[in-house]
């Protein structure tokens, strides 16, 4: 049995980046601290490293959602 959490939506994404810090409502940019928060938080709950590709990708949050998708559905 499989017990990996589901990939990341928009809200998990944007609470795990509100842990960083206050956000203004709406924010869809992440900046390089987001980032590496974001990078953090998935290593921890995935057990997955991002490459430097799929790093440059994930400029907003949707972006984020789409490569986390990507990478969490390849990696099961």
């Amino acid at each position: 049995m499989n017990s990996t959490p589901p990939p990341p939506g928009r809200d998990d994404i944007i609470t795990w980046l509100t842990g960083l810090g206050e956000r203004p409502p709406g924010a869809e940019r992440i900046d390089s601290m987001e980032l590496a928060w974001l990078v953090h938080q998935v290593e921890q709950r995935y057990g997955v490293e991002l490459s430097d590709d799929q790093l440059e990708r994930m400029a907003t949050v949707d972006d984020a959602v789409t490569v986390l998708a990507e990478v969490l559905t390849s990696h099961v």
